[in-house]
């Protein structure tokens, strides 16, 4: 099925968006030592998760879409868990400072879509962090992280990780309203300090 317009992308009635249900899909990932998996970057090296030290909030979603592109399906806003992968990308931007200050050594975004495409999106969004390219899916494979597939596209399901020093020691899953995903991340971070 040939996909639809997106439209505005920041600008949605959550209350008309059905919410993603908790599959068990993300049970397993609490306390998990993460793989040695080195993914591209929008800006900057590439990134071993599992290398970096401190802690680290990594949010996964779907794929951004441009605005005035067609979607990859019709009913994409339909798909629990699909819509606003733009509105939680702005809301992780406009806290970035915060989550530093809360704790974080680090923040990135993480989907399957390549880095070119990722890299727009970046860069129009004005996003002060990676955005990291899971587009051969070994991060997604060997983590067994949550996967939907829609139009033959394997895409992450909306979810966000606190990894410190490698291992996995929180997850929020599933996530919505997406926008209110940051917010929570940094409530978190703000309740569960890392001792020096």
């Amino acid at each position: 099925m040939a996909g639809a317009h997106q439209p505005n992308l920041l600008n949605v009635d959550w209350s008309k968006i059905p919410p993603p249900v908790d599959d068990g899909a993300a049970r397993h990932l609490r306390g998990m030592h993460l793989p040695d998996i080195t993914l591209s970057a929008t800006h900057g090296p590439h990134v071993s998760l599992v290398r970096l030290p401190g802690r680290t909030v990594l949010y996964a979603y779907p794929r951004t879409g441009t605005p005035g592109e067609v979607g990859l399906v019709d009913d994409w806003d339909m798909i629990p868990g699909a819509r606003g992968c733009t509105p939680q990308s702005c809301a992780f931007r406009d806290h970035f400072a915060d989550l530093k200050t809360a704790g974080a050594s680090h923040v990135f975004g993480l989907s399957t879509q390549p880095t070119d495409y990722q890299r727009e999106m970046a860069q129009r969004l004005h996003l002060p962090f990676p955005v990291l390219s899971d587009a051969a899916l070994m991060l997604t494979h060997a983590a067994k992280l949550p996967t939907m597939q829609i139009a033959d596209t394997v895409l992450l399901r909306r979810m966000a990780l606190i990894i410190d020093d490698g291992v996995i020691s929180h997850v929020f899953y599933p996530v919505f309203p997406p926008d209110r995903n940051a917010g929570d991340v940094l409530q978190w971070l703000q309740h569960n300090r890392r001792r020096p």
